[in-house]
């Protein structure tokens, strides 16, 4: 059998006879069925592989890598400089190592645009092992794009961090005024004001337990089977379930005119969502406002969809803060949302209840003006002719 293309590309760079080589197989396109070896498999996994592959020889020099070590980071031509620490200390020590590698990020972007890019490679999981080969020493270092399970990981110590924060602050309050009641048990008017405050904590760290709950259940996909569910009844329970809370605010809700639509949905989370949009509205505006509901069918990307807007004229939400709004415990006012009672989840809750059904939720907002929060909800045309009956 003649020498292979695989073959003669990794000899001849152990040799000294070429530079760094990089994997290609496209040569193999050009082969018949019976021309393919062994060796040729081996190429082809090595340049398609989503692993990066370097090898690299006692002398320090890159003999081969693939295309997706380059695309990693790890190489280019020559060794980044956290791979190649790794490797020295292989060569030193024998022992495989295995090690984190981030990528140099470059500085074109700060160049030609004034700001540096988003990296999208920020974490490689690499191991480095020695191998021997024909009395020669070499180093194989494979790495692994990593950055997801970094940034989850990161989101989930901020999650812990923020959880624990949101309870802590309750749970001190609660602790604070029941040592309050305790010396005042003789005046029945402070054990009367410290027992409310108590109650009023403690509802709003139950709130928040159950939030969460409602939030990781959500997340992890654990939805009921869907059912009809009347748009046109929903909001009026909705706006029902908030009165009490516009009353003491008092602010006036509103809706229009029935839409006549229904879809297929998990109701109570439906509810739940729009509970949550109408008391952020109550919350955020000033006494003897308006808080508005509407319904409106709308095509968005072919797709028919109801969307249900709340309206408020309250203060309104500048434009560094619109994007943020929809993240656990972010708060544009953290006074006013703890005056309010407010976990810090709603709006969250919110986004992943729209996706939870296809949907999506929007945001209107201007400072001094107000915000209008959109819930769009994709339409069952077959379930809404039968409504429409």
């Amino acid at each position: 059998m003649s020498e292979t293309s695989g073959d003669r590309l990794i000899d001849g760079a152990a040799a000294g006879r070429f530079g760094p080589a990089n994997v290609d197989a496209s040569y193999l396109h050009a082969l018949q069925p019976e021309d393919v070896s062994r060796g040729d498999l081996l190429t082809l996994m090595v340049a398609h592989s989503e692993t990066g592959i370097i090898v690299v020889d006692e002398y320090h020099n890159v003999v081969v890598y693939n295309d997706r070590a380059a695309d990693l980071g790890m190489v280019r031509d020559v060794l980044a400089d956290g791979v190649a620490e790794a490797v020295s200390e292989v060569f030193t020590t024998g022992v495989d190592r295995h090690f984190d590698f981030s990528p140099p990020q470059s500085s074109l972007g700060f160049v030609s645009t004034g700001r540096t890019v988003h990296r999208p490679v920020e974490t490689v999981r690499c191991v480095a092992s020695l191998a021997a080969l024909t009395g020669q020493r070499y180093v194989l270092v494979y790495g692994d794009d990593d950055s997801t399970n970094q940034r989850v990981e990161a989101t989930r110590r901020d999650f812990a961090a923020n959880v624990s924060h949101e309870l802590k602050t309750p749970l001190g309050a609660i602790s604070l005024m029941a040592e309050a009641m305790l010396e005042s048990r003789d005046d029945p008017a402070a054990v009367e004001h410290f027992g409310r405050r108590v109650l009023k904590e403690a509802t709003r760290m139950g709130s928040l337990v159950n939030e969460l709950i409602g939030l990781s259940r959500l997340q992890d996909g654990a939805i009921a089977d869907f059912v009809r569910v009347d748009i046109d009844a929903l909001v009026d329970d909705a706006v029902a379930a908030a009165g009490v809370t516009a009353e003491i605010a008092e602010i006036d809700l509103v809706t229009d005119g029935p839409s006549h639509v229904s879809v297929q949905a998990d109701r109570t989370l439906l509810l739940t969502a729009l509970s949550n949009l109408l008391v952020n509205a109550i919350n955020h505006s000033p006494t003897g406002e308006v808080v508005s509901v509407s319904r409106k069918r709308v095509v968005i990307d072919d797709l028919d969809m109801i969307a249900i807007a709340i309206t408020d004229r309250g203060i309104g939400i500048a434009p560094v803060d619109q994007q943020r709004v929809f993240e656990r415990f972010y708060r544009v006012d953290k006074a006013r949302s703890r005056a309010t009672g407010g976990t810090g989840l709603g709006l969250a809750i919110v986004k992943h209840v729209a996706a939870s059904h296809g949907g999506h939720i929007g945001l209107w907002s201007k400072p001094g003006t107000g915000s209008t929060f959109s819930l769009y909800i994709p339409i069952d045309p077959d379930k809404e002719e039968e409504l429409s009956l």
